[in-house]
Parts: structure tokens; C-alpha cells; sequence
């Protein structure tokens, strides 16, 4: 598959009184057209900030973010990102909502409702799109703000702990409905969470972040055949939850070491 886009020694600062923050230091990765990848790491280690820099929502420091050429990507540089909080628009129904970045193409009206209502359906959520957002529940407003994402024709997909508000059922739900969709649609994901098994379960690659400073300390291809079960409980996926649960561990050991010294 084609490199889409490349991440190169990139580091981001904040302001922090007298002196700067690093949130990441020199982190480089690929990723592939048609590729989930995952990313996890320790909480605070800049994961939020790594995706708002793909998004053109940040600027970074020093290096940065190089696009490949897409046919048909008219401005690479901004990519829909889904929130761990929903964020739907409260003054528009659940339709307006799912067909905003079509809107925002110019997309015809009866066009951009037809997509809306057909994406909404496969997500099922056919009935409710007349729905105002505070009339749904959380999983809901999260299918709503994935269908939106999916709908702006982006080939790529930042995704931010989607589902990290729900509960156990409806997060299992969320997570099938996403991979069945995505086996359909194979545009490139970019997905962070804290669940390990929700990133072996979702994903072609796994990327660790270190403590913060946030940088790329272990990548690990998951060789799982697709679909998946989410039950799976092979000696292939024990074996790679291992090894990503001893690197996280050894990041945290690590910053806890520096620390004391």
C-alpha cells in the first residue's frame, strides 16, 4: 500500500510560564493508504496533540506532517477528527449534523440528505434523524459524529478515544458497527485509545508512545485476518497484549526512575 502520510521528528511546545512545556519530541511514524493504525500511551504523553497537528488544528514546533498526493484530496491539511465528547452542533438535527461536511463541499441539499440518511441508516440510526442531539443517547451521538466524519470524503480519519465515554455494551456495539464499516469503506484511520484490546481489535498496526514527552517507543503489526471477533482470545492476541502491556510498563518505570532522581 501507498505511504498517505508521514510524521517527521515532530515536536510540540506549549507556553508554560518561564518556561515551555514539550508535549512531543522528535516523533516519526508512516501510515498507509487504507490503513487503521492505533496509537496508544500513557495518559498525558501528547497522543490528543499528535492528532490536532494531522488535523491542522496545532502547529508543530519543529517538524512536521508531510500529506502524499490523494486524487481527489483537495486540502489534505484539513482532516475530520471525532471527539472523545461528541460535538455535534446542538442548534441542528441529527441529519444537519451528519451531512455538514457535505454542506460544507457544496454539495447539493436533497443530495447531501439522501447521503446523510442512507450513512445514518447502516449505522442504525434510521427514525432518528429528525432527532435533536440532546434527544440521544452518548453512543448515538457518537455514531452521529463518525457518520459526519466519514461523509466529508477525507481520506483520512483522526479519531480520538471515540468511545471511551460508553458503556461496556455499547462500546462493544460501537467498535463493530466502526470495523464493519470501515472493511467496506478502507479509508486510512488514525485512532487513539487507552484500551489495548480495543486497538488489537480494531487495527493493521499499533504504535506506543513513551511518557511525556511523547515519542514512538514500539510498533507492532497485528496479524489478525479480518473480521475479526471481538472475543478472540487466541494465543496471538494474549501474546501481543503481553508485549504491549510490558513496553507501557517499562515507559511508566522509566518516567517514574527519572522523576525520583
Amino acid at each position: 500500500m501507498a505511504r498517505l502520510l508521514r510524521c517527521q521528528k515532530m515536536s510540540v511546545c506549549y507556553p508554560g510560564g518561564e518556561t515551555q512545556v514539550r508535549a512531543l519530541q522528535d516523533v516519526s511514524f508512516h501510515v498507509h493508504e487504507r490503513e487503521f493504525l492505533s496509537i496508544v500511551g500513557p495518559s498525558g504523553c501528547g497522543k490528543t496533540t499528535l492528532l490536532r497537528v494531522i488535523a491542522g488544528l496545532l502547529p508543530a514546533s519543529s517538524g512536521g506532517v508531510e500529506f502524499f498526493d490523494q486524487p481527489g484530496d483537495d486540502d489534505p491539511g484539513l482532516t475530520p477528527m471525532v471527539f472523545q465528547e461528541n460535538s455535534l452542533f446542538p442548534w441542528m438535527n441529527v441529519l444537519q449534523n451528519a451531512a455538514f461536511g457535505l454542506e460544507m463541499r457544496k454539495v447539493s441539499r436533497g443530495e447531501r440528505e439522501d447521503r446523510a440518511a442512507a450513512m445514518l441508516a447502516r449505522f442504525g440510526l434510521a427514525g432518528r434523524e429528525r432527532a435533536w442531539p440532546h434527544q440521544l443517547s452518548r453512543g448515538m451521538k457518537q455514531r452521529v459524529a463518525i457518520v459526519r466524519a466519514f461523509l466529508t470524503g477525507s481520506p483520512i480519519l483522526l479519531m480520538d478515544e471515540p468511545f471511551a465515554a460508553l458503556d461496556c455494551q455499547s462500546r462493544m456495539m460501537a467498535q463493530r458497527e466502526l470495523l464493519d464499516f470501515w472493511q467496506q469503506d478502507r479509508r486510512t484511520v488514525i485512532f487513539v485509545t487507552h484500551d489495548v484490546e480495543e486497538a488489537i481489535f480494531l487495527s493493521d498496526r499499533i504504535l506506543v508512545l513513551s511518557q511525556s514527552p511523547g515519542t514512538v517507543i514500539a510498533e507492532y503489526d497485528v496479524p489478525l485476518a479480518r473480521p475479526r471477533d471481538l472475543l478472540d482470545a487466541s494465543e496471538i492476541v494474549l501474546d501481543l497484549k503481553y508485549r504491549i502491556f510490558a513496553t507501557l510498563k517499562l515507559t511508566t518505570e522509566a518516567s517514574i526512575a527519572a522523576y525520583a532522581r
